[in-house]
């Protein structure tokens, strides 16, 4: 993509995104892979539930995680840490959610609080899940994607709902080793939108003066979903959070 079509607004989420995805521009061409296979179970979990709990609110405004379900990382898989009213479910993702070409897939130090609305919850977090126990089942990276696959071809997934987004708005977020913005922040305020796979250019993704960035994820994973990614402006607590 050329980097010149893209505004000082979506320029740093377009950054995020392209040094997880990308492993020559994350890491360099000629150095190794840094996080080969998964590293021992306990770098992934955090000890204390009721911290994990608190991290994961952080994803979206507490008008709307204060009521949210939040699941938590066991050893076996998410378990429900808190029960929820809103339909809202929210969550620490770790990093064996990230793309598949990513050089971060089995890094430990990832934590990623994102909170999925209703429609998300139903049909994208399962996603997570079936992620998430091959991970801890020991599965490779290989695995995984073929069982994901597999699972796609035989519509073992729900079908994608209208209306699917999630919050991706917290401070503490460790999204990757890459630092993006200028103070070397690790992390961006966003929301994310799901769609079928489709032409990017009928949101306006990626183009002169968009605010709208599609995640390029979706033509390396097996799993048929457009992922829209915006700033938002703001942290979850209403604080000032960088554009560029």
């Amino acid at each position: 993509m050329n980097r010149k079509r893209f505004t000082a607004g979506a320029l740093p989420i377009f950054a995020l995104i392209f040094a997880i995805v990308t492993p020559g521009h994350a890491q360099g061409q000629d150095k190794k892979d840094p996080y080969p296979s998964m590293a021992p179970l306990d770098q992934y979990l955090i000890a204390d539930r009721n911290a994990e709990i608190a991290l994961a609110r952080t994803a979206a405004p507490p008008s709307v995680s204060g009521e949210a379900t939040v699941v938590i990382l066991g050893s076996h898989g998410f378990e429900t840490g808190a029960q929820g009213k809103n339909g809202f479910v929210c969550i620490v993702e770790r990093a064996w959610t990230s793309p598949f070409d990513s050089l971060e897939f089995w890094n430990p130090k990832n934590r990623s609080p994102i909170c999925y609305n209703p429609q998300a919850a139903r049909t994208i977090l399962p996603i997570t899940y079936m992620r998430t126990r091959l991970a801890l089942a020991g599965k490779s990276k290989a695995e995984i994607k073929d069982t994901m696959k597999t699972a796609v071809e035989k519509k073992e997934l729900p079908a994608l709902e209208p209306g699917a987004m999630c919050y991706m708005m917290s401070k503490q977020a460790y999204l990757t080793d890459k630092g993006i913005t200028q103070d070397g922040a690790h992390n961006m305020a966003h929301m994310m939108f799901y769609t079928p796979q489709i032409n990017p250019a009928d949101w306006g993704a990626n183009m002169d003066n968009s605010p709208i960035v599609i995640d390029p994820r979706g033509k390396n994973d097996p799993e048929p979903i457009n992922t829209f990614m915006m700033l938002t402006g703001a942290w979850s607590d209403g604080s000032p959070a960088p554009l560029s």
